[in-house]
């Protein structure tokens, strides 16, 4: 299992929502990144990003990962097929003040029912990113969402005879059954690796004669259908749609497997964090849906 089976899950991290949600930018924060109107909280993401004037601002997730994304966003070049939101340096030259990190507004808003049009962005960024080399950091990650991940890609341990993880926390409880009929179906996936964006449905955002924006950059090493899959999956989990999303992607390589992978990040990630399982009834259908697909056991 390598470097991977020596990474345990932080049991608090199920509760980070809660603590960003009670952060709000202080008034040095502001300075710093040269925001002066006053903040206002944003919706969505994990509760605590809040938007000063022309200035987003949220508390850093990782230090080495803030400074990667936004040396690599800071020169992106232009595409024709994807916004993205600028990184802004602290008046230290930094990219970090006081554990916060900046980007500038972007125009537009989420569509979480255009799940075919965030999978076509998401494709146009992945090819733009394609040449990056493997950051460091992604090994040392402990937080859920790393858990997931590693899990349904075979990096990590699960219970009675399915891969499981050797630290101190595990999916589990209501999320059991479901993930046991995931692992039997998963199977080898041959593709090549790159730096993918794992969290693209909600942070794609749509403006009236612009390309959509993609913000929120989440780093991952895995193939961009995944990546795709991910948000399909998250469509028809969170935003009702149907297992056509699926279907209408199925020229990718390895879809049904890759399917699979995404549906065990996710219930994965939530049922290590310890929330709520109302949405194990949620995912029951498109589990049985994506197991159907790619066929019975062998």
């Amino acid at each position: 299992m390598g470097r991977f089976a020596e990474v345990a899950v932080d049991p608090s991290a199920g509760r980070f929502n809660e603590s960003m949600e009670d952060r709000r930018p202080p008034a040095e924060v502001l300075r710093a990144f040269g925001a002066t109107a006053d903040p206002v909280r944003l919706a969505g993401g994990k509760g605590g990003t809040w938007r000063a004037g022309d200035v987003v601002l949220k508390p850093a997730e990782g230090d080495d990962a803030v400074r990667w994304r936004s040396e690599i966003l800071a020169t992106l070049p232009e595409s024709p097929c994807f916004r993205i939101a600028r990184p802004i340096r602290a008046a230290t030259g930094d990219w970090l003040a006081d554990g916060w990190e900046a980007a500038c507004a972007v125009a537009g808003q989420p569509d979480q029912r255009r799940v075919d049009d965030v999978v076509r962005t998401g494709s146009a960024f992945h090819e733009a990113v394609a040449h990056l080399p493997r950051p460091g950091f992604l090994d040392t990650r402990s937080d859920p969402w790393a858990y997931g991940e590693r899990l349904a890609w075979d990096r990590l341990r699960h219970r009675s005879g399915h891969p499981e993880a050797s630290g101190p926390t595990r999916a589990g409880g209501d999320a059991e059954p479901l993930l046991g009929s995931l692992l039997a179906v998963r199977r080898p996936v041959h593709l090549p690796d790159q730096i993918v964006h794992g969290d693209l449905l909600g942070n794609v955002l749509f403006a009236d004669g612009l390309p959509p924006a993609v913000i929120d950059w989440s780093a991952y090493w895995r193939p961009p259908a995944w990546a795709s899959a991910v948000a399909v999956v998250d469509a028809m989990v969170w935003h009702g749609a149907g297992f056509d999303a699926a279907l209408r992607w199925s020229h990718l390589p390895a879809w049904g497997q890759l399917l699979v992978r995404a549906t065990i990040f996710r219930l994965a990630t939530w049922a290590v964090a310890g929330w709520t399982s109302e949405p194990m009834d949620a995912y029951e259908p498109v589990v049985r849906k994506v197991i159907g697909y790619v066929g019975p056991t062998v």
